[in-house]
């Protein structure tokens, strides 16, 4: 008696799951043909980046007769001549500076808002929401003014303080939320051994705050790294340009040289470092939203 209630109970739940995946499919066909167009996308252009000119304009879907001599040429146009080793450079530094200011203005911040209880917190966590919600492009004009009142426009401490303002909400909200999943107890017995508030923060929450960490830099990394409008905006010099920037500068150029092949490279050189972020370290992006949200 008891096994058949028990058999009874159980198949409620399994017809709700059964009618939940099934009403699911749509959304699961919608994102496999996106994922297809994407991939298939993908893989042209790198294969397009092993072509010469002539090889694409007469038929863009055959393999590449010699594919190695043509990326050699294509991607050494690319690096040399259209100067993406400087623009390559000047992303790194870019990314490199803002990713490391960010996360450490913003980790404290967050592991204050998440565990010190104090007068206006509430209003200092809707003061960081509010910050994502504000959209940037409406402060472009007085962003570039001030910035040329202090002397920063057209130049990458500049472009890194506004990359650091935009993406401090973003990181705020996410380590803190990260942050509130950590055991109290630690802290208590960090507390009790006479360590001292920075020591708990440092020697304590930071350690246990490392996936969560890895994951704000990562996202951080990948949105500063393909940004355009706000570098667009800030930086003048040729010299000086990012990646995206310097991209641009080449889809301009190949309208009067045709020369499409060293486009489809320097599009390549672009996409390569993002694309070996989540290939190694997509594991590591989903444990840190998991274990900021799931405890």
């Amino acid at each position: 008696m008891p096994t058949q209630i028990s058999v009874k109970s159980h198949r409620p739940m399994s017809n709700f799951r059964l009618r939940n995946r099934l009403g699911n499919i749509p959304y699961y066909i919608i994102l496999a043909i996106w994922a297809i167009i994407t991939i298939v996308v993908f893989v042209w252009v790198i294969e397009s980046s092993f072509k010469t000119n002539r090889e694409v304009f007469k038929d863009p879907w055959n393999l590449p007769t010699a594919p190695w001599t043509s990326a050699i040429a294509n991607y050494t146009k690319a690096w040399e001549v259209s100067h993406m080793q400087l623009y390559f450079i000047n992303s790194i530094l870019v990314v490199i500076a803002s990713v490391f200011i960010v996360v450490a203005v913003s980790a404290p911040a967050a592991y204050v808002l998440s565990r010190i209880p104090f007068i206006g917190n509430s209003a200092v966590s809707y003061y960081f929401i509010a910050g994502m919600g504000l959209p940037f492009q409406l402060i472009l004009v007085p962003l570039f003014v001030m910035l040329s009142k202090i002397g920063l426009a057209d130049s990458l401490e500049g472009l890194i303080l506004v990359y650091v303002g935009v993406s401090i909400p973003f990181t705020v909200l996410l380590l803190t939320g990260f942050f509130k999943t950590l055991p109290v107890e630690l802290e208590d017995a960090a507390s009790v051994d006479g360590c001292s508030d920075f020591g708990i923060f440092w020697k304590v929450m930071m350690p246990l705050g490392a996936p969560g960490l890895i994951t704000a830099a990562i996202f951080n990394f990948i949105s500063i790294w393909n940004e355009y409008l706000l570098a667009m905006l800030i930086i003048n010099s040729d010299k000086l340009r990012t990646l995206p920037l310097g991209v641009m500068n080449i889809r301009y150029s190949m309208q009067y040289t045709a020369d499409w092949t060293a486009l489809f490279a320097a599009v390549v050189i672009v996409i390569i470092p993002n694309f070996l972020l989540y290939v190694f370290l997509s594991d590591r992006i989903m444990s840190g939203l998991t274990l900021g949200v799931g405890k």
